[in-house]
């Protein structure tokens, strides 16, 4: 299920918690893409089990494609085929729209009319996955598995749809399901939510507790793109497991270059207090635990400080 799992890079608050989901990434949010095939807007990321996938979110693409005008076709008979495509290709990129505003009945209303025009149109049921994902009831949510098996079935390069419906799976705890439809996308050069779908599989990993799997999907978004920030801070909390203190230290100093001017979340604070506890570094410990203590006194790592604090021998949880 882990999507990724919709956001705007710009906008996009980091929650550095786990589980999560970028397109993963926000409930309510929606990413769009440009599918490879077809100028479409495709994606949304309706996962946060506390922030699991990733949108996790941390999604790839950050611009609303606008929806092209509709206008009556003034193509030839012969053509009636490329124009009911159009049609549904326009429908289904007003829906998405609608969804980005929680406007779902009339994301339904295009949506249907996209089925209309061209009932084999990927996009359009990749979409409605994503509308019944996002309302959110037992009735729908069940729907929605369906809609995403036929966009693949319909398209099984569709990357995009892969991604979505592994975020899907990741909300619904169908970890390994999930994990499969992450690796294809991951897999996938040249699609532009490739680096988000490997930061999905890596938090999917994380859910199954097969860290050393985690640690290879996130090392592979980082050897696409270095600066993926998900994957700067999973790695740094999996070296600090294994013990390897210079190596976290490093990601960790990268990690805040990347997130400077945004503020240090509760996670990275841990984190710094951790890697300053193994190396001994009082005064920078202090100053972090101050920080986090102050800042955010009810987060869950400031309940593991306190913990720690009390008894420094015991390892951390």
């Amino acid at each position: 299920m882990m999507v990724a799992m919709m956001t705007s890079k710009n906008s996009y608050q980091f929650n550095y918690k786990r589980p999560f989901y970028p397109v993963i990434k926000r409930l309510g949010s929606t990413v769009f893409h440009a599918n490879k095939k077809r100028a479409y807007v495709v994606g949304i990321f309706s996962m946060l089990l506390s922030g699991f996938l990733v949108g996790c979110q941390s999604t790839p693409t950050n611009d609303l494609i606008s929806g092209t005008p509709y206008q009556t076709s003034t193509q030839p008979n012969d053509n009636r085929k490329l124009d009911q495509q159009e049609i549904a290709r326009v429908r289904t990129t007003l829906a998405a729209q609608y969804i980005r505003k929680n406007e779902l009945d009339a994301a339904q209303r295009q949506l249907e009319k996209a089925f209309a025009a061209d009932s084999r149109h990927a996009p359009a049921y990749d979409m409605m996955g994503v509308l019944l994902q996002q309302e959110g009831s037992r009735l729908n949510l069940e729907k929605a598995d369906q809609y995403f098996k036929k966009a693949i079935a319909l398209d099984k390069d569709f990357d995009q749809a892969h991604n979505n419906y592994g975020v899907y799976l990741s909300q619904m705890k169908r970890y390994k399901e999930a994990a499969e439809q992450f690796e294809i996308a991951g897999a996938a050069l040249g699609y532009e939510g490739r680096i988000g779908a490997l930061e999905n599989l890596g938090r999917t990993y994380l859910q199954l507790n097969d860290h050393p799997a985690a640690a290879k999907a996130f090392l592979r978004a980082l050897d696409g793109n270095r600066n993926s920030v998900i994957a700067h801070i999973e790695l740094v909390d999996l070296l600090l497991e294994q013990q390897r203190i210079e190596q976290a230290q490093r990601l960790y100093d990268e990690t805040l270059i990347l997130v400077q001017g945004q503020g240090a979340s509760p996670r990275l604070l841990l984190q710094g207090i951790k890697l300053a506890a193994a190396q001994k570094n009082i005064k920078t410990r202090q100053q972090l635990a101050q920080q986090l203590l102050s800042a955010y006194p009810l987060s869950d790592e400031a309940k593991q400080l306190k913990t720690w604090l009390n008894n420094p021998e015991a390892p951390w949880k």
